[in-house]
């Protein structure tokens, strides 16, 4: 039994990378949709032909948005009245669905995933596959959760999901808001965050007059080895040397109130501010 999928966004960098993915999937019928024209000719010349949107959301078994968090709740506001009974909503990222965006309907279930992108440590073989630092064409993981729905449901929504992200390794179950914890507090607000100082870093070691090659080998092979140790991979420690200077960093570094951005009032501003486009949290 074929499964119909309209893919909203159809055109964009992860909804060309779904498309890719389901094109040769049997299992289902892929409508791709694009608001503007622009979009659409970038469909044509592809060769995926261009669904109008009222036609895809009738159709539609399921419906992926992939489209920016400040559109989610426009885009839901017009897709979510006019889905078949039964019909799945499909979201990519927490922001929208855990800000309140998506519109309140029993009789549909929504349904949001999101990938881990490939782990530094892995096992791949094939130089493609360990500069393939999206996922893809490298192995990766994927964390999914059931906002609304039954258990069937989160089984349909997995299965798409780990085609659309293949090749998968573990689909994690998570709730909505562990996802919210985990992506933009975790990865973006804490670990980016703390990669562009890394990044700064190295940038100030090459203005103190460190070749630039030598400073950029030299941190990439520390943050290795410190990956090894850190996340349990090596029977190692750290020398006492470098937890004293971890100590000092801390104090010069970071507030000490830092690890309050996991607090889930401070998480749903984070998302508010992602949904609307703000830049900075009021």
């Amino acid at each position: 039994m074929t499964t119909t999928v309209a893919l909203f966004g159809a055109a964009g960098k992860m909804g060309t990378r779904i498309s890719a993915k389901l094109r040769d999937e049997a299992t289902y019928e892929v409508m791709y949709v694009e608001a503007g024209e622009a979009g659409q000719a970038r469909l044509r010349q592809r060769g995926d032909m261009p669904s109008a949107p009222e036609d895809a959301v009738r159709a539609a078994d399921i419906v992926v948005l992939a489209v920016p968090d400040t559109l989610i709740g426009k885009v839901a506001g017009e897709v979510v009245p006019r889905l078949r009974r039964g019909a799945m909503v499909i979201c990519l990222d927490p922001a929208a669905p855990y800000s309140g965006e998506l519109p309140e309907r029993a009789d549909i279930a929504y349904f949001v995933t999101h990938p881990c992108h490939p782990p530094i440590v892995n096992d791949e073989e094939t130089m493609e596959a360990r500069r393939d630092f999206f996922g893809g064409i490298a192995k990766q993981n994927i964390v999914c959760a059931l906002m609304q729905g039954s258990e069937e449901d989160y089984a349909r929504g997995v299965a798409l999901a780990r085609r659309m992200f293949a090749p998968v390794m573990n689909a994690h179950r998570v709730t909505v808001e562990q996802m919210a914890v985990l992506e933009p507090a975790m990865a973006e607000t804490v670990v980016l965050t703390c990669m562009v100082v890394m990044r700064e870093a190295l940038d100030e070691a090459i203005r103190a007059g460190v070749p630039e090659a030598a400073a950029r080998d030299f941190i990439l092979g520390h943050m290795n080895v410190n990956l090894g140790i850190l996340f349990g991979f090596l029977d190692a420690q750290v020398s006492e040397g470098a937890k004293m200077a971890v100590e000092r960093g801390k104090k010069r570094l970071f507030r000490d109130d830092w690890k309050k951005v996991f607090e889930i009032e401070n998480v749903v501003q984070e998302m508010k501010a992602i949904v609307a486009g703000r830049g900075t949290i009021k």
